[in-house]
């Protein structure tokens, strides 16, 4: 019974990891085809770096996409991304997730260049970032393997944060990244615990504790019998030497 509830938690575990990004990427898709089918430019919506009328773009951003090439370069990402986050920070992801998009908005439209930015990359270099440093922080074998595979996948991903293409918000890449670090070091005790400590280093600290715990005993013992003696009474006799006349 035991083991299929815990097989049962297991899998509802795996569909809303798998669900909630996927559901997020279809709002996507769907803020795509509508401007498609509409015929206007969405990216007006988009972050306007220090002007008031560009504060709600923060909001829409991740939703706005340039052209159909963009939409996809960020859908696969945020759906592998996000599974990692949601399955294995389950109790911290939705609070990780909402902050980078936050503080990466705030840093484009603080210190961005004039000009609309749009897109979601900013959210995947966030977690990317998370994701790796948070599992090369952690104690945690199956969180360190995850950052591998993601530094094997996306480790050019470094590239985007260089303003070498004119085109590219290198601004957003660069704030979505360093959010994720900075979460990865203030949530480093939140989410999943550190892998369990080997039963052989339990045995050895349970023999060193009992060698230690032996030692006080034979410690006290001694102290016990010192305290039994009586007190000894020594007197020094002093005797002058003779010296030459």
């Amino acid at each position: 019974m035991e083991k299929s509830t815990i097989k049962e938690k297991e899998n509802q575990r795996i569909t809303v990891s798998i669900l909630i990004p996927l559901l997020f990427v279809c709002l996507l898709w769907l803020t795509y085809f509508v401007e498609y089918a509409s015929g206007k430019d969405f990216s007006i919506l988009g972050i306007l770096p220090r002007t008031i009328s560009g504060l709600p773009g923060i909001v829409f951003t991740p939703f706005l996409h340039g052209s159909f090439s963009h939409l996809i370069s960020n859908s696969v990402p945020l759906l592998v991304l996000g599974f990692g986050l949601i399955y294995f920070y389950r109790n911290i992801a939705y609070k990780i997730f909402l902050l980078i998009w936050v503080i990466d908005g705030l840093g484009v439209w603080l210190l961005g260049r004039e000009a609309y930015h749009i897109g979601a990359s900013g959210l995947v270099y966030g977690m990317t970032s998370f994701l790796i440093f948070s599992g090369v922080l952690r104690k945690n074998r199956h969180l360190l393997a995850l950052a591998m595979v993601i530094i094997f996948v996306y480790g050019s991903l470094v590239w985007g944060m260089f303003p070498y293409i004119p085109d590219v918000s290198w601004e957003a890449h660069l704030f979505g990244f360093l959010a994720g670090v900075y979460f990865s070091v203030h949530y480093l005790l939140d989410g999943p615990p550190n892998d369990p400590v080997p039963e052989w280093m339990n045995e050895d600290e349970e023999e060193m504790a009992e060698n230690d715990e032996n030692n006080a005993i034979d410690v006290q013992q001694n102290e016990e019998k010192f305290s039994q003696q009586k007190d000894i009474n020594v007197q020094y006799t002093y005797i002058p030497t003779k010296t030459n006349q």
